[in-house]
């Protein structure tokens, strides 16, 4: 690590670090996520982990690939952390590495949950979520004095891969100018449906954002109405984004991303 005039912590073996790894674009990555990519013994990563982030570890670093993608074959969340506990328990430098951020829908909290019960220590480093991150790329902000005042991110399916149940549509509908949702291709029929359902206007803008902040960043803007048929035609593919509101519109003189591939 070059000069700074501030020290970053040891790593020390027998710990683990929950690093968030950005939306994608390297740049992202924090000082401590760098650091810390340098000094593990063993990074664990997940599928969303830009391969340039890797590449900026520790030649001699091991790396064990623990990603989970819906509707493939994954590893199991308690195989994952009790992972963690085991190389810890080896007295190795452990990075988990996670894109976005390890506690807005990472299974962060899972992971140092299970590394709190082993009496392992850790260190939670955040990471950029892509609800902010992946939007800005996008030229979409995530508030605006002029659109919202309060924003929301929800995720798009719960542990069992559905819709969430849990989730109160009409108050989130009614209370929120804008949501962004996670993980929600695979339900975006239901869930516009449940959104104008509740009162949300068909003509509302929306957007979704593929593989935000990457080289490979697609966007499809559209309305509540006709956003399904869009990103259908499209054919957009997760992991993507998708942003519900006014706020959408500024995307018309923000979108400062020339290298932004629209279908």
């Amino acid at each position: 690590m070059e000069r700074l005039p501030f020290s970053l912590p040891d790593f020390q073996p027998g710990s683990v670090w929950l690093v968030g790894a950005g939306p994608g674009d390297p740049g992202l990555v924090s000082l401590l996520a760098l650091h810390a990519l340098r000094a593990a013994d063993v990074i664990v990563y997940d599928a969303l982990v830009d391969e340039r982030v890797l590449d900026m570890a520790s030649p001699d670093a091991a790396r064990e690939y623990a990603g989970k993608r819906g509707g493939k074959p994954s590893a199991k969340q308690p195989d994952i952390s009790n992972r963690l506990v085991e190389l810890a328990k080896q007295g190795k430098r452990v990075l988990r590495l996670k894109g976005g951020d390890p506690f807005v829908f990472g299974r962060g909290a899972e992971e140092a949950l299970t590394l709190v019960e082993a009496g392992v220590p850790f260190r939670v480093v955040p990471g950029i979520t892509s609800g902010v991150g992946g939007l800005a790329y996008a030229g979409i902000p995530a508030t605006s004095r002029n659109t919202n005042s309060a924003i929301a991110f929800v995720t798009g399916h719960n542990a069992s891969g559905d819709v969430p149940d849990s989730v109160d549509w009409h108050g989130l509908a009614k209370a929120v100018p804008v949501l962004v949702f996670y993980m929600a291709l695979k339900h975006l029929d239901r869930i516009i449906a449940q959104l104008i359902e509740a009162g949300r206007a068909p003509s509302e803008p929306v957007a979704v954002v593929s593989r935000a902040s990457t080289p490979a960043q697609q966007v499809v803007v559209s309305t509540l109405a006709e956003i399904v048929e869009a990103v259908h035609q499209s054919g957009i593919e997760p992991p993507a984004l998708v942003v519900v509101g006014e706020v959408v519109r500024l995307r018309e003189k923000l979108n400062w991303l020339v290298a932004s591939v629209e279908p």
